[in-house]
């Protein structure tokens, strides 16, 4: 691809999803189609250290900076998991050149869960 070509400019979607052990971000376009992914664990970081803040801030630096050099500029952003990079990857993309248009929390909330088991009976 030559240097002079315009890139083209498109709209996609960033997922968060953040467990208690790690932070995952996946890159798709409008359609759903994955575009790139990346975790705490591929860019090095190991055991305890992928669940720390750091490391979900630099796994949005990556995508964000993967997503600029493939054309995206705008995404929306959707978050779910209850970890502790949910809020340092959503600074880490605002800073970055991408326009946030839309923040969206898909974390589920339980509801007391399923009938349990009759009591046993002695």
């Amino acid at each position: 691809m030559s240097k002079f070509l315009k890139k083209i400019q498109q709209k996609g979607i960033i997922y968060i999803y953040s467990t208690k052990n790690n932070t995952l971000i996946t890159l798709t376009d409008l359609d759903g189609n994955t575009k790139f992914w990346t975790s705490a664990g591929t860019l090095g970081f190991k055991n305890s250290r992928k669940s720390t803040t750091y490391a979900a801030q630099a796994v949005a630096e990556q995508t964000a900076l993967k997503a600029l050099n493939m054309g995206f500029y705008s995404v929306i952003v959707k978050i779910k998991g209850l970890g502790y990079g949910k809020e340092s990857s959503i600074r880490a993309l605002s800073k970055s050149r991408l326009l946030i248009t839309k923040i969206v929390e898909h974390t589920p909330l339980s509801h007391n869960g399923c009938r349990a088991s009759k009591k046993r009976r002695i």
